[in-house]
């Protein structure tokens, strides 16, 4: 008993520690043994959100768990972009752009490819709700289109970007669509996001009481903040890296992204290790519609207020990455399941990404 009350107070002494980091680091020049810490802190941050994700999963139950964790990144997500933007020189933008088609790409294929590739291999073959998982999928490429294809084709304002009447309708379609998509996630079709049942399936114990999931549920709004905070203390230092290697400033949307999504990341993988593949899913497939779905319309509103031009169209290379990537995670999910085969594909997508965002 004395060593469980130990572990717990751990676990809620961490998130207070990465916030003061962050505020002794907020505002300074940090370079050298600074960077370390504020590094330590980011992983301490993750790994201890995850602990209180999975502690709020457990007491809501499945898919709100998910869900709660998905929107929290995605808000905290668009307060990053908005910091950025705000700091960054006049004119055109293009980091909302960058970093949400970053998140798409991670998450389609870095995450699922990962959960994929850790599942085959511990389960030979996993398993999901088909339906589910093609509702997501399918909320997520309308989504996808209509935020980052059509802007490129479109003709009433110059370059990639929408008038100020379609940027208007492309986010409250986005918005009815993340909307229809959390009622039938929630309400109407829960069934459909529920893990499947597993052999030697262990999580029926006694969940965690109220007062525990609301502590757990602060802690984890206090690591989220932390994560990104944490990350845009580091930006500028990754700004300066990406500027000595020659790489297109494309690459710091790629590296805010991967910050701001280790917790999931880490949430999803271990699901899939657990064989709750579903799970993993909802949080990858989930958290892309939310990111889209939501921060498209909030970035297009700070735009209005900023005065900045909100570029969104993607260029042909990145439009090729994302149609590959819609018509393989069809391919993946359809059969209602999947083996490591179906994770080393979409971890090639996405190592083709990461190599095309440095070496255009």
């Amino acid at each position: 008993m004395l060593k469980a009350a130990r572990a717990l107070s751990w676990w809620a002494l961490i998130p207070p520690l990465c916030v003061i980091v962050l505020v002794a680091a907020w505002g300074h020049k940090v370079g050298g043994v600074g960077l370390v810490i504020v590094g330590i802190a980011l992983v301490a941050a993750v790994v201890v959100a995850v602990h209180h994700a999975e502690i709020v999963a457990h007491h809501v139950g499945e898919p709100f768990g998910t869900l709660i964790l998905a929107v929290a990144v995605t808000a905290i997500e668009v307060g990053l972009i908005i910091m950025l933007m705000t700091s960054g020189p006049e004119g055109p933008s293009t980091l909302a752009r960058d970093t949400v088609f970053a998140a798409f790409m991670i998450v389609c294929n870095g995450v699922v490819g990962l959960c994929l590739l850790v599942g085959g291999l511990r389960h030979r073959e996993v398993e999901f709700h088909v339906e589910g998982v093609t509702a997501t999928l399918a909320t997520l490429s309308t989504v996808a289109a209509l935020a980052l294809v059509l802007p490129s084709f479109t003709t009433s304002s110059p370059g990639p970007t929408y008038s100020g009447p379609q940027l208007a309708f492309a986010g409250t379609a986005s918005l009815v669509l993340y909307a229809a998509f959390v009622f039938v996630q929630t309400i109407r079709h829960r069934h459909y996001f529920l893990p499947l049942e597993t052999e030697g399936d262990d999580d029926h114990g006694a969940g965690p009481g109220r007062k525990a999931a609301a502590v757990s549920l602060f802690m984890l709004l206090l690591c989220l903040v932390a994560v990104v905070g944490l990350a845009k203390v580091e930006s500028p230092a990754i700004e300066h890296v990406v500027a000595v290697a020659g790489a297109p400033r494309a690459v710091v949307g790629v590296v805010i992204a991967l910050l701001v999504l280790l917790p999931e990341t880490a949430a999803a993988v271990r699901a899939a290790s657990r064989n709750k593949i579903q799970t993993s899913f909802n949080l990858a497939l989930g958290s892309a519609v939310a990111s889209i779905g939501l921060t498209i319309p909030a970035i297009a509103i700070a735009s209005i207020w900023l005065q900045n031009t909100l570029v969104l169209g993607l260029d042909p290379k990145d439009i090729v990455l994302l149609v590959i990537t819609v018509v393989v995670t069809t391919l993946t999910v359809a059969p209602g399941r999947a083996t490591l085969m179906q994770g080393m594909v979409h971890l090639t997508i996405f190592g083709v990404f990461l190599f095309l965002s440095f070496v255009p």
